[in-house]
């Protein structure tokens, strides 16, 4: 199979000058000899990179079911009725509903979508560790997200928009506590138990957090293969794709307030803490987030990590994009894409060495200025 491989003739290359502080490998640990060539590695090289990583997720998955199972760690007190029995608050006294898209559903979506997508980009990209490290880095942004909320719930919580439903409340029997005696605990509730526990954990969203969590994620993946914002005027359905999974997860965690799940609060939470993984989860698997010159290129596992200075090459990986506009995933001999035939990341030889305003780096291919060549001049869209 060479599905996630690049055929390409082979090149003679002079040996890159390297810094001080960077492997004689062009960045790769020797742990991992592998992680920055674009080539697919044995299945023993790949479990030395990330069997650590396999260790975490499996021992954070483990902390996060036992405490999504625990019941909540605070005794909260609830007013109920005032005196003249007008409830206090009728904003939890919405009735119990079935929600219009299940944790699990939520937790699904915004696991297998984007891994749909990145897969099937690999028809185009070609990369085994381009798709090695989105594949890790969602489930960096998935797991740390689920067990940051479900801390969050079982620790702190709060009273969901159908609380009383679910607690059926009877305060004829015990005496309040407070001020006016109106304050009660859940010994009140005659509820069911797993509903009553339940209704006391709203806060945060933990069907915003997972979707934010995958969906941000892909968002940010697919401008950097599409170069949606680099150096050129793109196609309006650049901006549609990369933007389609933000609309994804704002449903999915806005329809939590239409099933009276959760209050806007609660999914502004969760949004917020889904985001904050996802961008952090990119930025510890690819060069950078916003920077168009490398948002694209896989990082290696490794203590010497990648320098972007003078002489250093990507490995084969300057390619590794979706888009074939403004010389992006075009590269020839001679640093300019060739005018009347470019050579396609899959076609044809390529030279690694490029310059980036002046200063020769192997990133992408690059014309005046430091931007990517096009050919015969500005690029169509």
């Amino acid at each position: 199979m060479r599905f996630f491989n690049r055929s390409r003739s082979p090149i003679r290359r002079e040996k890159p000058v390297l810094p001080a502080g960077t492997a004689a490998t062009s960045g790769v640990s020797p742990a991992s000899p592998h992680a920055f060539v674009n080539r697919r590695p044995t299945f023993g090289s790949w479990i030395r990179t990330i069997w650590l990583d396999i260790l975490t997720m499996a021992a954070l998955g483990a902390i996060g079911l036992g405490v999504y199972a625990a019941p909540p760690a605070p005794t909260r007190n609830f007013p109920v009725y005032f005196a003249n029995g007008e409830i206090v608050y009728p904003e939890v006294a919405y009735p119990m509903r079935k929600n219009i898209i299940p944790i699990w559903l939520a937790a699904f979506l915004a696991s297998i979508i984007p891994i749909t997508i990145f897969l099937l980009c690999q028809i185009r990209i070609k990369s085994f560790w381009d798709f090695n490290n989105a594949v890790v880095g969602l489930l960096y942004s998935l797991i740390n997200a689920a067990v940051f909320q479900v801390f969050i719930k079982w620790l702190i919580g709060g009273l969901r928009p159908h609380f009383l439903a679910a607690c059926q409340p009877d305060v004829t029997a015990p005496s309040g506590t407070g001020f006016g005696a109106i304050m009660y605990t859940r010994a009140v509730c005659r509820g069911d138990k797993r509903d009553i526990n339940d209704s006391l954990e709203s806060f945060p969203s933990g069907h915003a957090t997972a979707a934010f969590a995958g969906f941000v994620f892909l968002s940010i993946w697919l401008n950097a293969k599409l170069k949606l914002w680099s150096n050129y005027h793109p196609a309006m359905w650049k901006m549609t794709v990369v933007y389609a999974p933000l609309l994804g997860a704002t449903l999915i965690a806005g329809s939590l307030t239409i099933d009276e799940f959760h209050h806007w609060y609660d999914v502004v939470a969760g949004g917020i803490i889904g985001s904050m993984c996802a961008f952090g989860a990119y930025r510890m698997v690819y060069a950078s987030i916003w920077d168009w010159r490398y948002n694209h290129i896989p990082l290696p596992r490794g203590n010497d990590g990648v320098g972007f200075e003078k002489g250093i090459e990507y490995g084969g990986f300057e390619d590794v994009v979706f888009t074939r506009k403004a010389g992006w995933g075009s590269f020839s001999e001679g640093g300019a894409a060739m005018t009347g035939g470019r050579h396609h990341g899959h076609h044809g030889r390529r030279s690694r060495s490029r310059s980036v305003g002046g200063v020769a780096t192997g990133g992408y291919p690059v014309g005046g200025g430091g931007y990517p060549a096009a050919a015969g001049g500005v690029e169509n869209v």
